[in-house]
């Protein structure tokens, strides 16, 4: 079956300067998924699959993932880790494919954010059910409250988008992101953003932590380091939505 050298695809879909984005490439995109995804992508190059199709699976790995981590047990936490990986995969394969099929759109944008919205806050939900002895109970309400965090923190970064959008405004840029008015706010920011608690609500690094947490609940015979692990990110995601609002209000992204 004809179709692209790994090498000629590389060169287009994964450009030179992309995986240096400041804001756009995710950690393990950068160490690792994209060594891997762009083998995914040279084979959906052979097929009709088209990139929002892929996005579409991706989106459906990620809910996925929020259902079966909420199932009890250590191998429910692996595999929900390991779909969160497959979500991860394809994730960085459907803007490759895009990229090189040249089938980029707002659409297939569109999707990608919904997407992260949908299994960021599944994994959230699915942990406060895992945690929960009695259903429901209050730590079914925190990963609903934490859930409904990510959802917001998300929102707050793209109705920026909307704002400069019904403003007449050009696309903030990445450097419009870190501006300040204050300087001692920019300061705060930056420590903040040093010790990468807000990391904790994103899927990637919740299911990691959610499986070390399981292989220990599973030693001690309890869900304590489940509960812990869920208060974090409940606690995590309420302070995102208020500093993550402030943040955008004193910077100049509304400018």
């Amino acid at each position: 079956m004809s179709g692209p050298s790994v090498a000629d695809l590389r060169r287009v879909a994964q450009p030179a300067g992309h995986l240096e984005r400041r804001n756009g490439e995710h950690w393990a995109g950068v160490l690792y998924m994209r060594r891997l995804s762009i083998y995914v992508t040279w084979l959906m190059a052979r097929t009709r699959v088209t990139p929002n199709q892929l996005t579409w699976v991706m989106t459906v790995a990620g809910v996925l993932a929020g259902f079966v981590i909420a199932v009890p047990g250590l191998w429910a936490a692996v595999a929900a880790a390991l779909l969160i990986q497959v979500y991860l995969l394809l994730d960085c394969s459907d803007g490759e494919l895009a990229r090189w099929t040249g089938r980029t759109s707002l659409t297939g944008v569109y999707l990608d954010r919904v997407g992260a919205y949908f299994a960021e806050a599944a994994v959230l939900a699915g942990l406060g059910w895992r945690a929960s002895a009695v259903l429901p109970d209050w730590y079914t309400v925190l990963g609903v409250g934490a859930a409904l965090g990510a959802i917001l923190i998300k929102a707050e970064t793209d109705l920026v988008e909307v704002a400069r959008a019904k403003g007449g405004l050009p696309a903030a840029g990445e450097s419009g992101a870190v501006q300040f008015r204050s300087g001692l706010l920019g300061l705060g920011r930056r420590i903040l953003s040093a010790t990468k608690f807000h990391r904790i609500v994103q899927p990637i690094e919740l299911s990691l932590l959610a499986l070390a947490t399981a292989v220990i609940d599973a030693v001690r015979g309890d869900l304590a380091a489940t509960r812990v692990l869920l208060v974090a990110c409940f606690v995590a995601a309420c302070l995102q939505v208020v500093l993550h609002l402030v943040s955008i209000l004193a910077s100049r992204r509304l400018a």
